[in-house]
Order: structure tokens, then C-alpha cells, then sequence
């Protein structure tokens, strides 16, 4: 890959992890970790879970900087144990922080999906890429210090990964961390699961998210409010959407459920083309996420009887409230949504032409809101 190419742990547009500094809204998580090493229990596996984009990466790095800086809790004999540290923070001048931002920290691995032998990254994390671990753990650990293995994502583990890394956790080698970034646990083995402890992340606040999108560099659009309710507190998904032009994708989803149940198929269509354009890829895949979204608000809506607030886009809680104003219709559309994904996810898989999936998804779309309802 490419220096400019993101990393398979690396949101396009976003620094990665190791070079991120600052982690917004996760204290909680932060502090239970601290009050595991400071207890002196601090468990040899950690799975970091919650949806894309909440800084699991990040804090998967900052621990690593932390357990590889920060020399283990002792007691000190006649002045007593040193006092416990408070914070994740490394300085940006110590050693490991200078090492792990150079890639060069010996006492610790990051496993991501490799390439594969024509220099093309693989869709999984493969055996041997869980086997190179075997090598990193037969070396003496840095200083006689920690070793810190970071499996990111651990979901994308084949079967095969699944198994190698489950027999590490039972046998820990001694004095290893490994922290397991995971976005869906429910696809992990639960024996993995089962011998790790987890550190659920949290969606962020409108005003972490502001300071967060700051340190990426990422422009705010003047639609902050629009930007919120799409990124759903995932600064990752944030980033996507600034750099893909998604709010400008789902306000003009918005219009086109706003003609309903007689669809503007023209506008329809050029929808559709625009994502199946060369080089569109993440945009299609971005349409279909925001397909996701849209439905999930019309069913949220006819259930609370009230739009979801704020508004994802312009005159989005009308046309909401339009189609779906009842628990009635509340349930057709949660139903048609479950049906709607699995096709359109189907389709994108086996590379049906990206036009035929989004103009199809939207007939779908069409009938559920048709006179019948």
C-alpha cells in the first residue's frame, strides 16, 4: 500500500490511532481500565467493543503506550507502593511514544488484515497473520518490560485466526496484554469473548464530537446538527460523511421519499448512476448505509409518534411523519427494512450492477409506502 493509502485500522480522511493524541468522551472506559492496573488485577486479554468510529482503536493505542511506558505497580518498601497513575496520557517525548509513532516500538504488535501474494489487502485477518505472533512472543520483551499485542478488527478474524489467537488466550505468555478492537463481538468465538474482559465504548456527545472532528482536521459542515444525527455520536462515521459529501447524499434521499408514493424516478435514477459511477465504491456503499438509516428513522418515528431529533436533513421530519405517522405503519416499515437491507446487502455482494441494487431497493421502498398503507 500506498503511503497515501489508509491502513485497514485508519479511517479514510483521519490519523491513525497511533497518531491520534487525544481520546473525547471515553473517560469511563479509560478509568476502568486504570482501576484494573492500579488493583494490581489487571487482566491479560481486553475487548474493546461498540460501533465504527468511537475512538476503540485509539484507546487500543493509548493503553499500549501506557502499559509499555508506565513501569508495573510495586511496593516500594519503606516509602510504600508509588501512587497510581490517573490518566492514559504518555508524554509525546518519552521513548515509547516516539518508537510507536515511528512503527519501531519492539514490546508491541499490531495485527491488521495483510496482503495477500499479489499485493492485493485481504478481506480477513488470516492464520498466519496470527502466527507471526508466535515469533514476536518468543523475543525477550523490551527493557524485561510488557509486550502488548492490538488484533484490529478482531472480527475480521477467519476461522482459522479465531482458533490460533483462542490458544494464546489460554496460555498467555507472561507479562502480555492483547487488546481485541471489535465492532461486532457477536461474530466472535465465545470462548474468545469468554476470556476477555470488555470495555463497551460509548456514542459521543454533540460537543465531544466537535472536538474530536477538530483534531482530524476535518472541516465542519454548517449543517453541524445534520452531520450529528447521521454520525450517530461515531466520529468515524463523521469523517466518511464529510469526505464522501453523504449529508448532500441524504438530503437528496430525503426529496426523493418526499415524493412518494408517486416516486420522482428520474431523480431516482441519477441517484443511482451517481453511485455507480468508476471509482464510486465507498459512495455506494455509503447510499445504501444512509438507505439503512432513513428507514430506521421512519419506523422510529411512526413508533414514538414524533421525527427523531435533530433533523438528518432539510424537511426530514415532515416527510417522516408523512410516511409514517402510526405503530401500524411503524412495524411495515421496521419489517420492510430487514427485507430492503438483506437485498440490497445480497446484491452488493455478488456485484449486481450498483444501479439495478439502488433503483430496485427504492421500488422496494415505494411499495411500503404505497396507497394500501
Amino acid at each position: 500500500m500506498s503511503d497515501d493509502t489508509p491502513t485497514p485500522d485508519q479511517a479514510p480522511g483521519a490519523l491513525h490511532p497511533r497518531e491520534t493524541r487525544r481520546l473525547f468522551g471515553q473517560d469511563a472506559a479509560e478509568q476502568a481500565f486504570l482501576t484494573a492496573f492500579a488493583s494490581d488485577r489487571l487482566h491479560h486479554a481486553w475487548l474493546l467493543t461498540g460501533p465504527r468510529g468511537l475512538g476503540k482503536a485509539t484507546l487500543a493505542w493509548r493503553i499500549a503506550r501506557f502499559l509499555l511506558a508506565t513501569p508495573p505497580q510495586q511496593d516500594d518498601g519503606l516509602f510504600g507502593a508509588p501512587e497510581a497513575p490517573t490518566t492514559l496520557d504518555i508524554a509525546p517525548d518519552h521513548p515509547v511514544a516516539a518508537r510507536m509513532l515511528a512503527g519501531a516500538e519492539p514490546g508491541l504488535a499490531a495485527i491488521t488484515r495483510s496482503l495477500n501474494d499479489q499485493g492485493r489487502l485481504r478481506n480477513e485477518i488470516v492464520v498466519d497473520d496470527i502466527r507471526k505472533l508466535g515469533r514476536f512472543f518468543g523475543l525477550s520483551s523490551a527493557d524485561g518490560g510488557r509486550r502488548v499485542v492490538i488484533v484490529d478488527a478482531a472480527d475480521e478474524m477467519n476461522v482459522s485466526a479465531a482458533n490460533a489467537l483462542l490458544k494464546m488466550l489460554e496460555e498467555p505468555p507472561a507479562r502480555t496484554t492483547l487488546l481485541l478492537v471489535s465492532h461486532q463481538p457477536s461474530r466472535l468465538l465465545p470462548t474468545i469473548r469468554s476470556r476477555c474482559r470488555t470495555l463497551r465504548l460509548s456514542p459521543l456527545s454533540p460537543e465531544d464530537m466537535k472536538s474530536a472532528l477538530a483534531q482530524t482536521g476535518a472541516e465542519l459542515p454548517p449543517q453541524s446538527d445534520h452531520l450529528a444525527a447521521l454520525a450517530a455520536g461515531s466520529v468515524g462515521d463523521a469523517v466518511r460523511l464529510i469526505n464522501l459529501g453523504g449529508m448532500e447524499i441524504y438530503a437528496e434521499l430525503i426529496q426523493i421519499l418526499g415524493t412518494l408514493p408517486r416516486l420522482d424516478r428520474q431523480r431516482a435514477l441519477a441517484l443511482a448512476e451517481a453511485a455507480a459511477q468508476r471509482g464510486a465504491a465507498e459512495r455506494y456503499d455509503l447510499l445504501l448505509n444512509l438507505i439503512d438509516i432513513a428507514l430506521s428513522r421512519l419506523a422510529l418515528t411512526g413508533a414514538t409518534g414524533a421525527p427523531p431529533q435533530p433533523e438528518a436533513a432539510p424537511n426530514e421530519a415532515e416527510v417522516l411523519l408523512r410516511l409514517s405517522s402510526s405503530r401500524p405503519q411503524a412495524l411495515g416499515w421496521a419489517e420492510a427494512a430487514s427485507i430492503i437491507t438483506a437485498r440490497a446487502r445480497h446484491g452488493q455482494a455478488v456485484n449486481l450492477d450498483p444501479v439495478a441494487v439502488v433503483l430496485d431497493t427504492v421500488f422496494k421502498i415505494q411499495e411500503t409506502a404505497g396507497p394500501s398503507r
